[in-house]
């Protein structure tokens, strides 16, 4: 079943979650649980609860109801800040300082080693450009350094917000290769994006829309359960089952918009 995922000993569990802003609910109740070990993608339309969904898993994000439980502790506690790394859509490093310089003053908040410093430079393809301002990089690269601080200490869990956006085709797939080296080596990775041909590069997908859970299945179930030849295909049919189960109006133009939306 889709939404009942083996997961012995979770890396995330989430239970009600609830987050409200204003008079919207943006999180409608959520459960889930994220597998340790594995690369699992975030995916759906922009504005449908992913980052809220992230925030939340990092401790930064107030929340309405619910618990969310990571690695055995409860989200943004203590013993959690040395475990988690977190990457966020916007560049989170000093634009007067170069990625050497970024990476060392990171290295030292965390009480990782030097070595870590130079291991997270060449895993981020960035040894060309280490002694380069960062407010000198282009976005892509920018981007880049923010991963690289993310990997000091080598944290158990990573959890990227759209980390390959802005990057060229080759720099994209060596990423997701470093992605899946990481989950071998027992690191549990949750990588949000809206770019559906990247549903295929994941171990396991959660598949968002308007603040709730559409699917969570690895991609052969996912496409076994929708008889859809792709990602974009599956998740088209999944939004055009939950408009037929509440009976909803509007079907047909719904799905045509969110067509554009995933692409």
């Amino acid at each position: 079943m889709m939404n009942s995922p083996d997961a012995v000993e979770p890396a995330v569990a989430i239970e009600g979650l609830r987050v409200r802003r204003g008079r919207a609910d943006i999180l409608h109740g959520l459960d889930l649980r994220i597998p340790r070990g594995q690369v699992v993608g975030l995916l759906g339309p922009s504005g449908c609860g992913k980052t809220t969904l992230m925030r939340s898993i990092v401790g930064v994000q107030r929340v309405k109801g619910g618990t969310v439980t990571v690695l055995g502790q409860p989200a943004g506690s203590a013993p959690l800040r040395h475990r988690v790394g977190y990457v966020t859509q916007a560049a989170s490093v000093y634009d007067d300082l170069t990625i050497r310089q970024n990476l060392a003053y990171f290295r030292r908040v965390l009480g990782a080693g030097r070595a870590d410093v130079e291991r997270a430079i060449a895993a981020t393809d960035l040894e060309e450009h280490a002694g380069r301002l960062v407010s000198a990089l282009s976005g892509g690269q920018r981007s880049r350094v923010s991963l690289a601080a993310a990997l000091l200490g080598s944290p158990d869990l990573l959890v990227l917000d759209e980390p390959t956006v802005g990057l060229d085709p080759l720099l994209r797939v060596e990423l997701w290769g470093l992605f899946h080296r990481l989950a071998d080596s027992g690191t549990s990775l949750l990588i949000s994006s809206h770019v559906m041909d990247e549903a295929t590069r994941c171990d396991r997908l959660i598949l968002m829309r308007d603040g709730a859970v559409l699917a969570d299945a690895t991609p052969d179930e996912l496409l076994a359960e929708t008889g859809a030849a792709d990602a974009e295909g599956a998740f088209l049919a999944l939004l055009r089952r939950r408009h037929a189960r509440h009976a909803l109006p509007g079907t047909d133009e719904d799905a045509a918009d969110l067509g554009e939306d995933v692409r």
